[in-house]
């Protein structure tokens, strides 16, 4: 089975890089003229392409290693998305009480990361299963606890102790996107990179 590397894509490219979420919806159109939709995916799919951030011949050579390294699609990675990776709004360090992880029942003390989008009932959660070391803070009942570990392989935290029946448990953290290449070629042209022209470096969101 294809590992996944704990390594992240070089940050000074990632931060140039285009991209976002995608969805997958069936959209059937009724001899009436009216729609039926429904949604393919439970989780939405995120798409970069890491082109735009390469700004030298340097970074387009780090790329190039990162992607050896890889075995083109072979491997997964991490990849830090400019626009989404922490649990805090954005210009706001994480706080332990950004996004509720789970309710304590007496018995269980592991809570998965997760991001939450939207408020009620139409609310999108999203598992952080890749979060960074050292940026995750917890909370329980709103009180910050620093019993805990953290598995930063999988985003799941394990509390010292379970928290008491009804009580909420929070957390705030920066995240990576498990992302794989979605090309087993890089072409590239020197000649055309010197006048401007920007390579295709396409990744891809992948379940882990």
């Amino acid at each position: 089975m294809p590992a996944f590397h704990e390594v992240t894509f070089p940050l000074d490219i990632a931060l140039g890089a285009s991209g976002g979420p995608e969805r997958r919806t069936e959209v059937v159109l009724l001899g009436s003229g009216a729609e039926e939709r429904n949604a393919r995916w439970a989780h939405s799919r995120r798409r970069y392409d890491a082109g735009y951030g390469v700004k030298s011949l340097a970074g387009l050579q780090a790329v190039v290693a990162f992607f050896e390294e890889r075995r083109g699609r072979l491997h997964g990675f991490r990849f830090r998305d400019r626009l989404d990776h922490a649990s805090a709004q954005p210009g706001a360090a994480p706080s332990p009480v950004d996004q509720p992880i789970g309710t304590g029942d007496g018995e269980t003390s592991v809570f998965a990361l997760a991001k939450r989008y939207g408020s009620g009932e139409t609310a999108y959660v999203r598992p952080i299963v890749k979060p960074v070391a050292g940026s995750v803070r917890v909370a329980v009942d709103g009180e910050e606890t620093l019993a805990f570990d953290l598995d930063t392989t999988t985003g799941r935290v394990t509390l010292a102790e379970p928290p008491p029946d009804g009580v909420a448990v929070t957390a705030g953290f920066l995240f990576d996107v498990p992302v794989r290449f979605d090309t087993d070629r890089l072409d590239v042209n020197l000649t055309s990179f010197a006048a401007g022209d920007i390579p295709s470096i396409p990744l891809i969101e992948i379940r882990v």
